[in-house]
Order: structure tokens, then sequence, then C-alpha cells
């Protein structure tokens, strides 16, 4: 098979260049956004008059058939014919002659797969958007169905003060949030369309890429053609953004872990997202957790791989930008995947409260509003945090807890005390009290799930 570039070449490349140059293994998924821009090119090219309009209407047509024939199953691709561009081309030309000769007047492969890259791109940020508002949607219902379910709250993965589960889970709402919002920043740097670049100096033809940016649905053309073909920094973006997504996804993952160990049980997830052991008969193990919990760390390589790749290539394209798209696509197919089991696996398991309620009760999390209140009764508040500290040394030299101790021991140390005090430490005042905005209480937390309600409604349209 001659190559379309081979007019100045007077060998056939080795068999193991073949292999070693191809992309069209891993590239062949981009072939519907390779036709819809070499079907919005030639159109412009017909309109123009650059070339005919019969040529114009037949090239269209058959890259309209290529496409429904690659999508019915009817096309193997040939790696001789190096990349998704070149084996359309190839169909094409097979198919009518010299006319399809036509279709690459005016462009590059450079600027061709710069296109092909934002649009795939481009697609695949809604779809990932898509999963990101049914996390969301996961967890907003999750902390609707636990306003009342109190936990420990950890610093130091030490017990620290109480919350509730719904508080804990918005908190992850909060991320994913941020996360949407830089798939939106990625969207809009990918959303300018580079054809007309040429191999990096544009062309002479006289093109409108106004028109063929209108055609694809761009928000605007690039400015520069030097840049049009280098830049890959939307790739480097979307790899960031994914690899911040994994590292928020796995973070939860670890508290499943443990919250799903015999030590916390916290909750107890289903058997449709747990494995058993091969030895062990009575384990069930958090794979799922565990393996996105794993996985995050393939999507941090792929970011440090491109970025790597990137960090010392001269203007304009090199062929080592090939290497941006199989660790672009392993990352989209990796959250692709890891989203909608983390989902599912959040909505599905069991939620033990009572054990939850139990760990807030201990560990002393009720110190610091047993500090609060001798300030508000005008003890300086360092001096109250020494009284308490005292108190809760007291309490671990005799087994047991702040709110077991009588009232004479409290005035033991300090005579402020009195009987409210015992109300102002019970973990439920304590979670009410901080009814403040971006506090656990039950009053906030119902406003903040009917905001976060409108905010999915709102990107779902």
């Amino acid at each position: 098979m001659s190559k379309l570039w081979s007019g100045r070449f007077t060998k056939q490349t080795d068999s193991f260049t073949d292999h070693f140059h191809s992309s069209i293994s891993f590239d062949q998924r981009m072939y519907k956004e390779d036709i819809t821009g070499s079907i919005a090119h030639v159109k412009m090219l017909g309109i123009q008059g650059i070339i005919s309009q019969a040529d114009a209407d037949t090239i269209q047509n058959a890259l309209k058939e290529i496409l429904n024939d690659i999508e019915l199953g009817k096309i193997e691709f040939d790696e001789k014919a190096e990349d998704i561009h070149m084996n359309i081309e190839t169909l094409l030309i097979q198919r009518i002659g010299d006319v399809g000769k036509r279709l690459h007047t005016g462009r590059s492969r450079n600027d061709q797969v710069a296109l092909d890259i934002r649009m795939y791109i481009k697609n695949e940020i809604k779809y990932i958007e898509k999963l990101i508002l049914e996390l969301q949607e996961t967890l907003n219902n999750v902390a609707a169905k636990n306003i009342d379910t109190i936990m420990p709250g950890y610093t130091h993965l030490q017990r620290a003060q109480p919350i509730t589960l719904a508080h804990h889970v918005l908190a992850y709402f909060e991320m994913f949030k941020r996360d949407y919002e830089r798939l939106e920043f990625t969207y809009k740097h990918t959303n300018i369309m580079p054809l007309g670049s040429g191999a990096l100096a544009g062309t002479t033809y006289n093109i409108n890429r106004q028109m063929v940016c209108d055609e694809l649905g761009f928000d605007s053309v690039t400015l520069n053609s030097l840049d049009g073909v280098s830049d890959r920094d939307f790739c480097i973006e979307l790899l960031n953004t994914l690899s911040i997504i994994m590292m928020h996804l796995s973070r939860f993952c670890e508290e499943i872990v443990l919250w799903s160990s015999h030590e916390f049980k916290f909750i107890e997830l289903d058997d449709s997202y747990s494995t058993g052991s091969s030895i062990m008969p009575q384990k069930k193990n958090p794979d799922m957790a565990e393996l996105i919990r794993g996985k995050t760390g393939r999507v941090y390589g792929y970011l440090m791989a491109l970025l790597t790749t990137m960090k010392s290539l001269p203007l304009a394209y090199n062929k080592d930008m090939q290497e941006d798209k199989e660790g672009v696509f392993a990352a989209i197919d990796t959250i692709k995947m890891c989203l909608p089991v983390f989902t599912k696996m959040l909505d599905t398991m069991t939620i033990k409260k009572e054990s939850m309620l139990s760990a807030a009760k201990g560990g002393f999390t009720n110190a610091t509003d047993a500090a609060d209140y001798l300030a508000k009764k005008g003890v300086p508040f360092r001096d109250a945090h020494e009284i308490i500290g005292k108190l809760v040394l007291y309490c671990i030299n005799n087994n047991t807890d702040l709110d077991s101790l009588s009232i004479e021991e409290y005035k033991k140390v300090s005579p402020v005390f009195d009987e409210t005090v015992y109300d102002a430490i019970r973990v439920e005042k304590c979670v009410d009290a901080r009814n403040v905005i971006g506090g656990p209480s039950r009053e906030y937390i119902t406003k903040l799930i009917n905001i976060n309600n409108e905010y999915i409604k709102l990107n779902k349209i």
C-alpha cells in the first residue's frame, strides 16, 4: 500500500516502522469526529469555490456512507494507513477515486488532529459532567436522609467534634462542584477551532474558518496558526481536572474502607459492591473502593506523562504529540468507570446510625462545647480550654466521660459550672448549636440541601 505522503520517498517504510509509527490502534475512536470535521471542511471548500460544488457534494455523501459503514462494523482499519485521518481518506479515495483526493485541500494532518481531539474531548467532558451531577444528586439524597445522623468529625483521624453524616457527605458535594466548574473551564479552552492553521502557517486558499467553526459548534477560532497546531494545554487541563476528581473519589473511598471495617462499623456495603475472600469465609471486602483508590495513581501518571512530553517541544507540531491521546483516552475511560461504580456503591450502602452516634459520644467530641460553655459564662477561652483539658485528663484516669461526671466533680475544677452544662454538651445540642453558614446544624443543612437541589436542576438543563 502506497502512503499518501510517499512522493519524495524511494523506499517503503519497514514493517516494524509501520507498527511503531501507527496510531490507528487508539485514535480510531475519533472516527466520528474526523469524518464530521472533514464534512464541514469540504462543505466550506465547495461554498468558497475552492473545489467544485459537485465534488464537494460527492465527497460529503461518501464520507457519510463511510461513517455509517464504520458504525455498522463493516470497516476494518489498516495499520499501514497510520492513523484515523489517513484511513478515512484512503477509504474515501477507494470509493470515489480522484475526487476524494480533493478532500485534503487547504488543511494538514496537524490541524486535522488538533480539531479531532478537541471535538472528542468536548463530547467526553459533557458526559463526565453528567456523571458528576449524578454523583452530586446521590450525595444530596444521602444527606437528606441523614440530617439527624450524628457522627464524629475527625482531625488527624482522631475524634474531634460531633457533626452529622449529612454534613460530612456534603463536604464532598462541594469538592465535586469545584470539579464540575473545572470541567467547564477546560471545555471553554477546548472549544476553540484550530482547523485552517494548516501544518503551521495557515494556507493560501481562500478558506472561511468561521464558517467551519459555526458548522462544528465551536465558540471561536484559534488566532495563531503555530499555537493552533501545537497547543495541548486543554489536554493537560483535562488530565489535571480528572486527576483532582480521582483524588476526591480516592479520599472518600479511603473513608469507605475505614467505615466498613469492624473497627468503625459505620456502614455496610451492599453485596453488589463488595467481594469475598478465596480462603477466609467471613470476609466482605470493599474492593470497589480500593480499586478506585488504586486507579487514582494511574490517572496521575497520565498527567505527568503528558506534561513531560510537552515540556521541551519546539514550535510547532512534533511527532511526540502523538503521545497525547493514549493517556487522555485512558484517563477518560478510567473516570467513566469509576464515577458510576462509586455513585452506586454510595447509594446502596447501609448506614449504621447507632454506631456513628456511639462513636460521636466517645472520644470527648463535646470538649470544645464544654469550653465554649464556660467562655459564654465569662471565663476567658484560654482558661476555659485549660479547665476542660484537666477534666478530660480526670475522665481518662477514671475511665469515664464528660457526660457522666457529677456536678460536684465539675465544680471541683471550676465553680462556674452548674446543671445546665449537661444540656450544653449533649452531642445533639453540640451539632445544632453550630447554626452558622457552613456548619452542621439541622437548620442550615436543610437549607443547603435545597440549594444543592437547585444547583443540580440548573446544570441538568
